[in-house]
């Protein structure tokens, strides 16, 4: 019997690594990596030794023959990855599949190597990712510092809380926070201070800030960053909980912030009981009035920024309907080539819905495609979105609105940052003209990517640290303040 991998995969690799027959693709050597849904098991290779499911971080691997419901979909789901591939072409024979390279060193620290001291700053997965690599490849000390009181980051006050598989990687970072040559600092707001008294800095302090839509009225009160409601419900401690008196909410954008705020304004609040959701969003939640949310799409359904995983979460649910005001929707779900993004809208109820009327009993989600937001309309706050449609603008009435489009990096005083791009301009990590400084996730190269992709991405700012350090290019420290006990 097959492994497969499901929903939650985080897609750091893991699982690669201990494959003996190389059945797990793409792999991080691969053109595909960081750009698909997910890491995906060959059901002909798989021998059914079970070393991924032990190694996954976070239970995204399980035998085939064992998924129930929704679930079920993943055993195919993985097989139609490798449909026409041939992954065995040009490999050596049992009982190792893996094609086996020249050894590659890709960092040489010299014997006499001195233990640096390093901050990093953020316990998001980037920085966990950085401080992991120093921590078991090197002899440096670490300074782990967090402006928020609670570690986890991204994981901790970004990550759904009825997706408790993902969450559980925290446990894989938390690991290292008792580690003996490590300083844990919680609550801690960083300055530029910290390059005086450590060799280095890696900041990892992720893409924080919403991305601007440019529509009349969108900073009308009960407008809200999706960022704003994901930290409610996940209990952060700087967000306000939303007004949920409205009955009809608008989130622009498709992507899987969006699907999430979606699927929790809208779930049983039962349902939710028992996982990682904040109390307090849970009372709310019982007491909402909430029966419609409506996801504003740009573009068609073969263009949609959510994974296949999480439409599939939410198309398990029920309630979730496709709005067919405009025939290009039907055509291009009902035309798409299997495996493509239209077609994982089959069996998906459409309806041309008629905004002049109340939501209907019940709950639900609509998908609309094909429709910007042109304005958000109201005097003292949101009262409708006008949003555009193949048969001119349309106005949909709704008490709240969340803007799901996108993230981008909020600059660090002491930091050049790019205005325009959202990130700290840098090279391989290293911050454009501050020797000692780095950067790595999100506000290095911009909000791509899920958790494994910043296991790369944090290799390669440690690595780009590590050759300055041999090099010479670290700046002189003015040590003010004790490390671990040392002067």
């Amino acid at each position: 019997m097959a492994f497969a991998i499901t929903q939650t995969c985080c897609a750091d690799a893991s699982c690669v690594s201990v494959c003996p027959v190389n059945c797990i693709h793409p792999t991080p050597d691969e053109p595909d990596f960081g750009t698909t849904d997910l890491l995906y098991i060959d059901p002909a290779t798989c021998i059914d030794c079970g070393a991924c499911a032990d190694a996954c971080p976070v239970d995204a691997i399980f035998p085939a023959g064992d998924l129930t419901g929704p679930l079920r979909a993943y055993e195919q789901i993985n097989a139609e990855y490798y449909a026409g591939r041939d992954v065995l072409a040009d490999v050596s024979v049992a009982p190792n599949f893996h094609r086996w390279a020249p050894p590659s060193f890709a960092r040489v620290l010299p014997s006499d190597f001195a233990p640096l001291d390093v901050a990093v700053v953020g316990t998001g997965p980037a920085g966990m990712y950085a401080v992991e690599d120093l921590l078991l490849h090197t002899n440096a000390r670490v300074t782990l510092v967090d402006r928020l009181p609670v570690a986890g980051g991204l994981i901790r006050y970004g990550v759904a809380p009825d997706h408790p598989s993902t969450k559980k990687i925290g446990e894989t970072f938390a690991r290292f926070h008792d580690h003996p040559r490590l300083r844990l600092r919680l609550g801690v707001p960083a300055g530029p201070d910290l390059a005086d008294r450590h060799d280095a800095v890696i900041y990892a302090v992720g893409a924080r800030e919403a991305r601007r839509l440019g529509v009349p009225g969108e900073d009308l009160p009960g407008s809200l960053p999706a960022a704003a409601v994901v930290g409610w419900y996940n209990g952060h401690p700087e967000v306000a909980p939303p007004d949920l008196s409205a009955e009809r909410v608008v989130v622009v954008g498709t992507g899987n912030v969006a699907v999430d705020v979606a699927r929790i304004l809208t779930a049983d609040p039962e349902s939710l009981a028992g996982t990682a959701i904040a109390p307090d969003a849970l009372a709310r939640l019982r007491s909402s009035k909430v029966r419609e949310v409506v996801l504003l799409a740009r573009r068609g359904p073969e263009t949609a920024a959510y994974t296949r995983p999480e439409l599939l979460a939410l198309a398990a649910r029920g309630g979730l309907v496709v709005d067919a005001h405009d025939r290009r929707v039907a055509a291009a779900i009902e035309g798409a080539e299997p495996g493509e993004k239209a077609a994982w809208l089959r069996g998906v109820p459409r309806e041309k819905v008629d905004w002049s009327t109340p939501p209907p009993d019940g709950r639900r989600v609509v998908l609309r495609f094909h429709s910007a937001p042109v304005a958000f309309g109201g005097d003292a706050e949101v009262r409708a979105v006008v949003a555009s449609g193949v048969d001119g603008d349309v106005e949909i009435p709704a008490g709240r609105v969340v803007r799901a489009a996108g993230f981008r990096g909020a600059p660090l005083p002491w930091l050049p940052f790019d205005e325009e791009a959202g990130v700290v301009p840098n090279d391989s990590g290293r911050v454009s003209g501050r020797p000692g400084a780095y950067v790595a996730g999100w506000i290095k190269r911009g909000p791509s990517g899920g958790i494994g992709a910043n296991k790369a991405c944090a290799r390669e700012t440690v690595g780009a640290l590590l050759a300055d350090a041999v090099a010479g290019r670290l700046p002189a420290r003015r040590r003010r303040a004790r490390l671990f006990g040392r002067a």
